[in-house]
Protein backbone atom coordinates (compact mmCIF):
# COMPACT_ATOMS: atom_id res chain seq x y z
CA UNK A 1 0.00 0.00 0.00
CA UNK A 2 3.14 2.44 0.44
CA UNK A 3 3.71 2.05 -3.59
CA UNK A 4 0.81 2.22 -5.44
CA UNK A 5 2.01 3.01 -8.64
CA UNK A 6 3.55 -0.86 -8.36
CA UNK A 7 2.75 -4.18 -8.20
CA UNK A 8 3.84 -6.97 -6.08
CA UNK A 9 2.96 -10.86 -6.05
CA UNK A 10 4.30 -12.91 -3.52
CA UNK A 11 5.47 -16.21 -3.99
CA UNK A 12 7.15 -19.39 -1.72
CA UNK A 13 10.00 -19.14 -0.15
CA UNK A 14 10.04 -15.39 0.58
CA UNK A 15 10.48 -14.77 -3.50
CA UNK A 16 8.70 -11.04 -3.95
CA UNK A 17 8.00 -10.50 -7.53
CA UNK A 18 7.50 -6.75 -8.42
CA UNK A 19 6.01 -5.67 -11.88
CA UNK A 20 6.42 -2.94 -13.35
CA UNK A 21 2.83 -1.83 -15.33
CA UNK A 22 1.96 1.04 -16.55
CA UNK A 23 0.55 -0.36 -20.44
CA UNK A 24 -0.44 2.73 -21.88
CA UNK A 25 3.34 3.99 -21.97
CA UNK A 26 5.26 0.54 -22.09
CA UNK A 27 5.61 1.31 -18.09
CA UNK A 28 7.71 4.57 -18.89
CA UNK A 29 8.68 6.24 -15.08
CA UNK A 30 6.50 8.81 -14.13
CA UNK A 31 7.20 10.98 -10.95
CA UNK A 32 5.33 8.92 -8.46
CA UNK A 33 6.79 5.51 -10.01
CA UNK A 34 10.32 7.45 -9.85
CA UNK A 35 9.96 7.90 -6.47
CA UNK A 36 8.47 4.90 -4.90
CA UNK A 37 11.39 2.83 -7.08
CA UNK A 38 13.79 4.86 -4.89
CA UNK A 39 12.19 4.06 -1.69
CA UNK A 40 11.14 0.42 -2.21
CA UNK A 41 14.48 -1.02 -1.48
CA UNK A 42 14.74 0.05 2.54
CA UNK A 43 11.36 -1.25 2.60
CA UNK A 44 12.45 -4.48 0.87
CA UNK A 45 15.64 -4.48 3.30
CA UNK A 46 13.32 -4.12 6.56
CA UNK A 47 10.61 -7.15 5.48
CA UNK A 48 11.71 -10.68 7.21
CA UNK A 49 9.40 -11.82 4.47
CA UNK A 50 11.27 -10.74 1.55
CA UNK A 51 14.54 -13.54 0.88
CA UNK A 52 14.44 -12.41 -2.93
CA UNK A 53 13.06 -9.90 -5.40
CA UNK A 54 12.28 -10.69 -9.20
CA UNK A 55 11.53 -7.53 -11.14
CA UNK A 56 10.07 -7.50 -14.83
CA UNK A 57 7.82 -5.01 -16.90
CA UNK A 58 3.97 -6.02 -17.90
CA UNK A 59 3.27 -6.33 -21.42
CA UNK A 60 5.37 -5.61 -23.94
CA UNK A 61 8.39 -4.02 -21.86
CA UNK A 62 10.54 -3.89 -18.87
CA UNK A 63 10.38 -0.28 -18.68
CA UNK A 64 10.38 2.48 -21.66
CA UNK A 65 12.23 5.21 -19.35
CA UNK A 66 11.06 8.71 -17.75
CA UNK A 67 7.90 10.59 -18.47
CA UNK A 68 8.70 13.77 -20.60
CA UNK A 69 6.19 15.57 -18.50
CA UNK A 70 8.39 15.29 -16.03
CA UNK A 71 11.59 15.53 -17.47
CA UNK A 72 9.69 19.23 -18.51
CA UNK A 73 8.76 19.79 -15.16
CA UNK A 74 12.80 18.92 -14.05
CA UNK A 75 13.76 21.43 -16.99
CA UNK A 76 11.65 24.35 -15.33
CA UNK A 77 11.65 24.01 -11.65
CA UNK A 78 14.33 23.94 -9.28
CA UNK A 79 11.85 22.28 -6.77
CA UNK A 80 10.84 19.48 -8.71
CA UNK A 81 14.74 19.21 -10.31
CA UNK A 82 16.11 19.10 -6.74
CA UNK A 83 13.84 16.50 -5.54
CA UNK A 84 14.27 14.11 -8.14
CA UNK A 85 17.96 14.52 -8.05
CA UNK A 86 17.43 13.08 -4.65
CA UNK A 87 15.20 10.45 -5.64
CA UNK A 88 17.42 9.32 -8.66
CA UNK A 89 20.35 9.66 -6.06
CA UNK A 90 18.42 7.50 -3.49
CA UNK A 91 17.08 4.79 -6.08
CA UNK A 92 21.03 3.54 -7.10
CA UNK A 93 22.20 3.76 -3.30
CA UNK A 94 19.38 2.06 -2.36
CA UNK A 95 19.41 -0.78 -4.53
CA UNK A 96 22.89 -1.24 -4.11
CA UNK A 97 22.71 -1.78 -0.13
CA UNK A 98 19.63 -3.56 0.12
CA UNK A 99 20.77 -6.73 1.56
CA UNK A 100 18.54 -8.83 -0.55
CA UNK A 101 19.19 -10.55 -3.75
CA UNK A 102 17.33 -8.99 -7.00
CA UNK A 103 16.72 -10.46 -10.29
CA UNK A 104 15.71 -8.63 -13.14
CA UNK A 105 14.16 -10.20 -16.17
CA UNK A 106 14.43 -7.60 -19.30
CA UNK A 107 12.37 -7.63 -21.99
CA UNK A 108 11.41 -5.45 -24.89
CA UNK A 109 12.47 -1.54 -24.16
CA UNK A 110 14.38 -0.72 -20.61
CA UNK A 111 15.40 2.72 -20.57
CA UNK A 112 15.77 5.54 -17.71
CA UNK A 113 14.52 4.82 -14.02
CA UNK A 114 14.06 1.15 -15.16
CA UNK A 115 17.59 0.28 -16.89
CA UNK A 116 18.62 1.80 -13.31
CA UNK A 117 17.11 -1.34 -11.61
CA UNK A 118 17.57 -3.60 -14.15
CA UNK A 119 21.40 -3.72 -14.52
CA UNK A 120 21.97 -2.63 -10.74
CA UNK A 121 20.14 -5.91 -9.83
CA UNK A 122 22.46 -8.42 -8.62
CA UNK A 123 21.36 -11.02 -11.59
CA UNK A 124 20.10 -9.72 -15.20
CA UNK A 125 18.58 -12.12 -17.17
CA UNK A 126 17.05 -10.90 -20.74
CA UNK A 127 15.59 -11.92 -23.47
CA UNK A 128 17.11 -11.51 -26.92
CA UNK A 129 14.21 -8.61 -27.44
CA UNK A 130 15.61 -6.68 -25.11
CA UNK A 131 16.47 -3.15 -26.39
CA UNK A 132 19.09 -1.53 -24.05
CA UNK A 133 19.32 2.04 -24.15
CA UNK A 134 20.75 4.75 -21.95
CA UNK A 135 19.18 7.80 -23.82
CA UNK A 136 20.59 10.59 -21.62
CA UNK A 137 22.69 12.11 -24.30
CA UNK A 138 19.93 11.83 -27.13
CA UNK A 139 17.88 14.05 -24.83
CA UNK A 140 20.62 16.65 -24.07
CA UNK A 141 21.93 15.68 -20.54
CA UNK A 142 24.99 13.98 -19.71
CA UNK A 143 24.60 9.95 -18.78
CA UNK A 144 24.30 10.70 -15.17
CA UNK A 145 21.35 8.16 -13.57
CA UNK A 146 23.23 4.78 -12.64
CA UNK A 147 25.41 4.75 -15.70
CA UNK A 148 29.25 6.17 -14.30
CA UNK A 149 28.52 4.04 -11.43
CA UNK A 150 27.76 0.42 -13.07
CA UNK A 151 28.75 0.63 -16.92
CA UNK A 152 32.21 0.52 -16.97
CA UNK A 153 32.66 -2.07 -14.30
CA UNK A 154 30.16 -4.42 -16.39
CA UNK A 155 31.49 -3.90 -20.13
CA UNK A 156 34.36 -2.41 -19.45
CA UNK A 157 35.35 1.56 -20.57
CA UNK A 158 35.13 1.89 -23.79
CA UNK A 159 31.81 -0.08 -24.75
CA UNK A 160 30.92 2.24 -22.03
CA UNK A 161 31.91 5.42 -23.90
CA UNK A 162 30.64 4.13 -27.26
CA UNK A 163 27.19 3.22 -26.02
CA UNK A 164 26.57 6.06 -23.35
CA UNK A 165 27.59 8.53 -25.83
CA UNK A 166 26.83 7.87 -29.34
CA UNK A 167 22.95 6.13 -27.44
CA UNK A 168 23.52 3.32 -29.52
CA UNK A 169 20.98 0.28 -28.01
CA UNK A 170 22.25 -3.06 -27.21
CA UNK A 171 19.76 -6.31 -28.05
CA UNK A 172 20.07 -9.09 -25.61
CA UNK A 173 22.38 -11.47 -27.13
CA UNK A 174 24.68 -8.59 -27.28
CA UNK A 175 24.50 -7.26 -23.98
CA UNK A 176 25.42 -10.52 -22.53
CA UNK A 177 28.35 -10.73 -24.84
CA UNK A 178 30.16 -7.76 -23.72
CA UNK A 179 29.00 -8.60 -20.16
CA UNK A 180 26.26 -5.68 -19.62
CA UNK A 181 23.96 -8.56 -18.37
CA UNK A 182 24.60 -11.88 -16.68
CA UNK A 183 22.67 -13.87 -19.20
CA UNK A 184 20.39 -14.12 -22.06
CA UNK A 185 17.89 -16.53 -22.72
CA UNK A 186 15.16 -17.49 -25.92
CA UNK A 187 11.94 -15.42 -24.71
CA UNK A 188 9.89 -18.22 -23.70
CA UNK A 189 12.31 -19.33 -20.99
CA UNK A 190 12.69 -15.60 -19.62
CA UNK A 191 10.39 -15.43 -16.70
CA UNK A 192 10.95 -19.44 -15.69
CA UNK A 193 14.74 -18.99 -15.74
CA UNK A 194 14.14 -15.96 -13.57
CA UNK A 195 12.70 -17.27 -11.46
CA UNK A 196 14.80 -20.44 -11.16
CA UNK A 197 17.49 -18.49 -10.53
CA UNK A 198 15.83 -16.67 -7.90
CA UNK A 199 14.06 -19.61 -6.17
CA UNK A 200 18.12 -20.97 -6.42
CA UNK A 201 18.72 -18.03 -4.44
CA UNK A 202 16.09 -17.66 -2.00
CA UNK A 203 16.83 -21.63 -1.34
CA UNK A 204 20.28 -20.55 -0.30
CA UNK A 205 22.04 -19.33 2.86
CA UNK A 206 21.39 -15.88 3.57
CA UNK A 207 23.96 -14.82 5.54
CA UNK A 208 26.08 -16.25 2.62
CA UNK A 209 24.55 -14.78 0.21
CA UNK A 210 23.74 -11.50 1.76
CA UNK A 211 27.40 -10.89 2.93
CA UNK A 212 28.83 -11.96 -0.53
CA UNK A 213 26.39 -9.31 -2.02
CA UNK A 214 27.40 -6.73 0.22
CA UNK A 215 31.01 -7.45 -0.01
CA UNK A 216 30.66 -7.44 -4.04
CA UNK A 217 28.91 -3.95 -4.18
CA UNK A 218 32.09 -2.99 -2.26
CA UNK A 219 33.12 -2.25 -6.10
CA UNK A 220 30.08 -0.13 -6.74
CA UNK A 221 30.54 2.03 -3.54
CA UNK A 222 34.56 2.64 -4.69
CA UNK A 223 32.73 4.39 -7.76
CA UNK A 224 30.62 6.40 -5.36
CA UNK A 225 32.74 9.80 -6.34
CA UNK A 226 32.03 9.62 -9.97
CA UNK A 227 28.03 8.67 -9.99
CA UNK A 228 27.85 11.31 -7.79
CA UNK A 229 29.77 13.38 -9.93
CA UNK A 230 27.63 12.38 -13.30
CA UNK A 231 24.21 12.61 -11.56
CA UNK A 232 25.33 16.24 -10.47
CA UNK A 233 26.57 16.99 -14.04
CA UNK A 234 23.15 15.43 -15.41
CA UNK A 235 21.07 17.94 -13.11
CA UNK A 236 23.19 21.09 -14.36
CA UNK A 237 22.19 19.81 -17.79
CA UNK A 238 18.69 20.43 -17.07
CA UNK A 239 18.96 23.44 -16.29
CA UNK A 240 20.60 24.32 -19.87
CA UNK A 241 19.10 24.57 -23.17
CA UNK A 242 19.40 21.88 -24.80
CA UNK A 243 17.32 19.58 -22.82
CA UNK A 244 14.54 21.62 -24.33
CA UNK A 245 15.20 20.93 -27.58
CA UNK A 246 15.69 17.03 -26.60
CA UNK A 247 12.26 17.09 -25.37
CA UNK A 248 10.39 18.85 -28.04
CA UNK A 249 12.65 16.62 -30.54
CA UNK A 250 11.27 13.51 -28.60
CA UNK A 251 7.74 14.71 -28.63
CA UNK A 252 7.65 15.65 -32.60
CA UNK A 253 10.13 12.26 -33.80
CA UNK A 254 12.78 14.15 -35.31
CA UNK A 255 16.49 14.46 -34.61
CA UNK A 256 17.50 16.93 -32.49
CA UNK A 257 19.42 20.31 -33.05
CA UNK A 258 21.34 20.87 -30.12
CA UNK A 259 23.11 24.70 -30.23
CA UNK A 260 24.68 24.92 -26.73
CA UNK A 261 28.57 24.60 -27.10
CA UNK A 262 29.63 25.49 -23.23
CA UNK A 263 33.66 26.48 -22.69
CA UNK A 264 33.95 22.92 -20.19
Amino acid sequence: MQFPSLSFAAHAGGLLELILSNPKTLNSADATMHRELANLWPAVDADAGVRVVLVRGAGRAFSSGGDLGLVQQMAESWDVRTRVWKEARDLVYNIINCSKPIVSAIHGACVGAGLAVALLSDISIAAPSAKILDGHVRLGVAAGDHAAIIWPLLCGLNKAKYHLLLGEPIGGEEAERIGLISLCVPEDELLPKAFEVAGRLSGSSQSAIRWTKYALNNWLRLAGPSFDASLALEFMGFSGPDVHEGVASLREKRQPDFTDDPDV
